[in-house]
């Protein structure tokens, strides 16, 4: 039996588009996915981008008024980027309003650490041994697990700076992770204090709001999810080269909670399904174009239309080889084929698909063809 299947999505603005037309696209999607039987429908947060999900309580608060019985959440909230209180207490009235249908879930994105965590660690890289040669590309029925992929040199670092003045006060510093998390944990189930001083999170207290970590490699944010026992969501779409070791780190970390008996893992991959592969692979062919812009100017453009961009170079493709070689991409069998091998792969719980297309046509086409060849509904 196939297990759930859910939806992320980014409310994406293509080209010749604009944020208004994209939000109105992910409400319709979210529509639909209610009606194809799919479990989720997860926001991303992403700011000073080609990309309309840039506050996802807001847009989640529209979704669900929309829909009646599908799941909707943040994947993730950057908590480096919040404070625990905003996002308790916003959460918290998302799920006053739509009991049992609001998912949390959060990441690390967007902390800062003092410079003297800064300077030893980088101490500890120089003093550390040589790092071991790069692994092999390999590929498991379908899955490709290609090198982990260094962005260091292709990020705009003023670019970066800017947006994180913006995103976060100049100086502050973001609280450990972890202590966030106890704290967004604390503050639903109604123990969180402040010098022995009991304060009641409304209407976060009570919500029965279950946290959902998204990490992308076996540090933090896996150990963090397995020891609070909290299910993971491993980002295979953005991360294939380390999203696995994510998962095998979380099982291994992994503490029986109050809230998870047994780890829970969700694996993510990015897919264009269309009723011929050759179309298929038409529409995914500016999905590069995309994910260059992410790398190399530091955020994503408008969508490209595929019937009229140019092709990258060979070094420009080179760069983002890693993310198409693992975009699944073909006519319903091949791609549910590819996302069965990710599942068994990974021991996956549930799996997570997100579809960009320049046309919102093709893209509820995609949506719609998996789902029916996976048997939602």
């Amino acid at each position: 039996m196939n297990v759930p299947l859910s939806i992320l999505d980014l409310a994406p603005v293509s080209a010749g588009s604009d944020p208004a037309t994209a939000l109105r696209n992910t409400v319709d999607l979210a529509q639909h996915a209610e009606s194809w039987g799919y479990r989720r429908f997860w926001i991303a947060e992403h700011h000073f981008v080609a990309v309309a999900s840039s506050s996802p309580a807001v847009l989640i608060g529209q979704i669900a008024a929309a829909t009646h019985r599908i799941h909707v959440g943040a994947a993730a909230v950057q908590l480096g980027h919040h404070t625990a209180l905003a996002v308790a207490e916003g959460f918290g009235m998302l799920a006053a309003f739509h009991p049992g249908r609001i998912n949390l879930g959060v990441g690390r994105s967007g902390q800062r650490r003092p410079q003297a965590q800064k300077d030893a660690a980088q101490q500890r890289a120089a003093d550390s041994k040589p790092p071991k040669p790069p692994r092999e590309w390999r590929e498991v029925d379908g899955v490709v697990i290609p090198t982990p992929f260094n962005l260091r040199g292709m990020l705009s670092s003023e670019r970066m700076r800017a947006s994180m003045t913006v995103l976060q006060q100049e100086g502050a510093i973001s609280p450990d992770f972890g202590d966030q998390l106890d704290d967004i944990l604390a503050m639903i189930d109604g123990t969180f204090t402040v010098d022995d001083i009991a304060l009641h999170v409304v209407p976060a207290e009570g919500s029965g709001l279950v946290p959902w970590v998204f990490g992308s490699t076996k540090g933090q944010s896996a150990q963090v999810a397995g020891e609070r026992g909290l299910p993971f969501v491993a980002s295979y779409h953005i991360t294939p080269g380390t999203a696995l070791e994510a998962v095998d780190a979380y099982r291994a970390a992994f503490r029986p909670s109050a809230r998870l008996a047994e780890p829970y893992v969700v694996a993510s991959a990015d897919v264009v399904v269309a009723d011929h592969s050759a179309t298929a692979r038409h529409l995914a062919s500016t999905y590069g174009n995309w994910v260059y812009s992410i790398r190399a100017l530091g955020g994503a453009v408008p969508y490209p239309d595929p019937d009229g961009t140019a092709p990258l170079t060979e070094e420009q493709a080179d760069a983002v080889k890693d993310r198409t070689a693992t975009q699944f991409v073909g006519d319903p069998d091949e791609v549910a084929h590819r996302l069965d091998a990710l599942q068994k792969l990974s021991g996956a719980d549930e799996l997570v698909i997100t579809s960009v297309t320049h046309r919102q046509a093709d893209r509820l086409r995609s949506h719609e063809l998996i789902a029916k060849r996976w048997g939602l509904g």
